[in-house]
């Protein structure tokens, strides 16, 4: 992985799934819009993901793979991709926090880091 400095910001929409959860049976689910924005000057494409998706009791999961949303997006110099996914929790509460795999027009690597959030159904905390 190269030293190439991230021009990559990104912002995290998320929302609670209420009537796709089953409370009875620990299911959460979650839906999250993740906007990536291109601050460079040059191209840079979205390889890969890593995600560590952690509940309230401590339990950590982790999703690696290729793109997104089964894409693997160029973003232009101060545009941005956007894409909604989704996950399932065991807790009313969790975090997900990760990084992207990102390219740049030279062919270099480098990591984008995705800040973590949280995932809370609404209410849950005061």
């Amino acid at each position: 992985m190269s030293q190439v400095k991230s021009p990559i910001k990104i912002k995290i929409d998320t929302q609670y799934l209420e009537q796709q959860s089953d409370v009875a049976d620990n299911k959460y689910l979650f839906s999250y819009t993740i906007t990536i924005i291109n601050l460079g000057d040059n191209k840079v494409t979205l390889k890969d993901r890593h995600w560590i998706i952690t509940n309230a009791d401590g339990k950590q999961n982790e999703v690696k793979g290729p793109g997104v949303v089964g894409e693997t997006p160029t973003i232009a110099p101060n545009t941005a991709y956007q894409y909604t996914s989704g996950t399932v929790m065991e807790t009313p509460v969790g975090f997900m926090q990760g990084f992207y795999g990102m390219e740049d027009h030279k062919g270099e690597r480098f990591l984008a880091t995705i800040p973590p959030f949280r995932l809370a159904v609404p209410g849950i905390l005061q």
